[in-house]
């Protein structure tokens, strides 16, 4: 009898199983399923499209992109060209991002929440901007500071009819590239020197190593791991970055391969994508060697311990030597912000570029006729407004539900998921642009020339930034909460609405702002992804470049600092609203 009803028992058994399945699965479980999926699929499958293309055409195996681009002539010069400005400019930002991190985390120069925030301000302004400020700054001719230098120069007996400074050269190029890579040696530097246990720098101190002795022997060893991410995220950024070497670059005769790329695929006829997607290869592979590099440097080096809950270093005093630091720190932000915006402001309001400004009759023309009464530029600004801030809301809610998934889940394949939908933040943006030209623009989805590229391509882009901000978010909310709100009858979906999402705001509301910025001032999917019948301010910037208007050029990317600036400062204050409430109703 025992035996007959063993079978029975082990159906009845299966049939429990499968009934406690069904009833976990809910909508809003479904909708998380669907979310992880749709990010996995937009991260690997243009990738998979630049791999596939590179081997594989029309059916057959081949080496056809490599041997077109074997025949390039000045392919070594432009692998040349791209590794020294890269690598330069990573050096020095390093360099410079260092000192001002130090200063503002280990001596008595900080100047509160305004040397925090001082370099950060660059990871504001869209590249592109910046780098037309500069040639606006130090072009040989025209550029202001170059106007101001003469006529110093000039009172001192020497005269010039052009310069001293020319930013069209390689020195030019490195210095802009990097002005914007400051900031990521900043952030991770100050990290690092926050978890640092200060005690070993003071006891070097105490053992009669001076300042500069404890930095180089303490302190520096200790920094390595933090350096290194940030040597390796310019990299990434570098080897990526479009807009910087199209400005000044080209110009000075330097082409790097970020410009070639956009060029081989946007403004040939018909366009070389076989060279183009080799020479992504060729990028995602010189970011790979840094990796590994950074990598080995790490296992062989010796650090110093990190406390777990160390002590805020004691700061320590510079004497006379305070004031020039701090001036050093906020010399740092004119030259890297204030310069460049400045002289946008002022071409913009003066009608066209020179150096002999008429004060009286600066006036907001250029903004009425190239930018709002222009009806192109004003579908570009709408139309990037509107898919930064729709494609920004829904990578922050997708990456808090596929967060909030991750923080649940368990094993190797939630591991799995987290490092799909990371995995864009260590492959440039360039390199994903053209997987997603490869993978959309063709049958059977056929989405060249619309809007919903753009946006799937920017949501693909900026969804590891996002996923690692809902991630800090997440991991503050306390699991007992939503245990709660479950045990009250409240299912997964309820809970993420009412107990997880107003929790995670303020993390979310960070993470919103900083990818706002960084997607209405994209060039690099705006360049080969955009056109004339879906532009956006990144595709209007560069036809209105080649055209040589830098009245309307210097308009527009005004416009796009005034917005992404405002836009940031609200949602900053936002955020600080809504943490202070929240620190209220805890105390009530």
């Amino acid at each position: 009898m025992t035996a007959q009803s063993s079978p029975e028992v082990a159906t009845g058994e299966a049939s429990s199983r499968l009934g406690r399945a069904l009833r976990n699965v809910t909508p809003f479980s479904v909708l998380t399923l669907g979310v992880v999926s749709a990010l996995a699929f937009l991260a690997m499958y243009p990738l998979g499209r630049v791999v596939v293309r590179l081997f594989w055409v029309d059916g057959a195996p081949t080496i056809e992109p490599f041997r077109k681009l074997a025949n390039e002539q000045d392919l070594g010069s432009l692998i040349f060209n791209t590794v020294v400005v890269v690598v330069a400019s990573s050096v020095a930002a390093a360099l410079i991002g260092s000192v001002l991190a130090w200063l503002n985390e280990r001596t008595n120069a900080r100047i509160g929440v305004l040397t925090d925030a001082l370099p950060l301000i660059p990871f504001l302004i869209p590249p592109v901007a910046g780098a037309i400020g500069w040639v606006l700054l130090l072009s040989p001719r025209a550029g202001f500071l170059n106007g101001v230098l003469r006529e110093i120069l000039g009172a001192l007996g020497v005269h010039l009819t052009e310069g001293p400074l020319d930013i069209y050269s390689w020195w030019g190029l490195i210095f802009v590239f990097t002005i914007f890579s400051v900031p990521y040696a900043f952030l991770l530097v100050s990290a690092g020197l926050r978890n640092i246990d200060p005690s070993l720098e003071e006891q070097a101190r105490i053992s009669g190593s001076g300042v500069l002795k404890t930095f180089k022997d303490v302190t520096l060893p200790a920094l390595a791991p933090s350096v290194g991410g940030a040597v390796l995220l310019m990299t990434w950024q570098g080897f990526a970055l479009f807009s910087v070497p199209a400005i000044i670059g080209s110009p000075a005769g330097v082409d790097l391969i970020s410009v070639r790329i956009v060029r081989l695929l946007s403004f040939t006829y018909p366009p070389e994508t076989d060279i183009a997607i080799a020479l992504s290869a060729i990028v995602a592979a010189l970011v790979a060697i840094t990796w590994l590099a950074q990598v080995r440097i790490l296992r062989r080096g010796r650090f110093a311990t990190i406390g777990g809950r160390s002590r805020r270093a004691t700061a320590l005093a510079l004497g006379p030597w305070r004031w020039p630091a701090r001036a050093l720190m906020i010399l740092y932000f004119l030259i890297a912000a204030v310069l460049p915006v400045l002289a946008l402001l002022i071409v913009s309001l003066n009608g066209f570029w020179t150096t002999n400004i008429k004060w009286g009759n600066l006036s907001f023309d250029a903004f009425r006729e190239h930018v709002f009464g222009n009806t192109q530029t004003y579908k570009a600004l709408v139309n990037s407004l509107s898919i930064s801030a729709v494609t920004t809301t829904v990578a922050m809610i997708a990456a808090a539900i596929a967060s909030l998934y991750l923080l649940r889940a368990r094993g190797l394949a939630a591991r799995g998921v987290d490092f799909v939908i990371k995995l864009p933040a260590v492959v440039p943006n360039l390199v994903i642009a053209v997987g997603f030209l490869l993978a959309f623009s063709g049958p059977p989805f056929n989405l060249n020339g619309t809007l919903l590229i753009l946006a799937l391509a920017y949501l693909a882009l900026y969804i590891p930034q996002a996923s690692v901000a809902a991630d800090a978010a997440a991991g503050q909310v306390g699991a007992e909460l939503a245990e709660a709100s479950r045990i009250s009858g409240s299912g997964r979906g309820r809970t993420f609405r009412k107990v997880h999402l107003p929790l995670m705001v303020g993390g979310l509301a960070a993470g919103w702002a900083l990818l706002f910025a960084r997607m209405i001032g994209d060039l690099q999917a705006s360049a080969l992804l955009s056109g004339t019948r879906n532009p956006v301010v990144g595709f209007r910037i560069i036809d209105t470049y080649d055209n040589g208007s830098y009245a309307a050029l210097s308009a527009l990317t005004m416009v796009l600092v005034v917005i992404t600036l405002l836009v940031v400062t609200v949602m900053f204050i936002l955020q600080r609203r809504n943490l202070r409430w929240a620190v209220s109703s805890n105390d009530t």
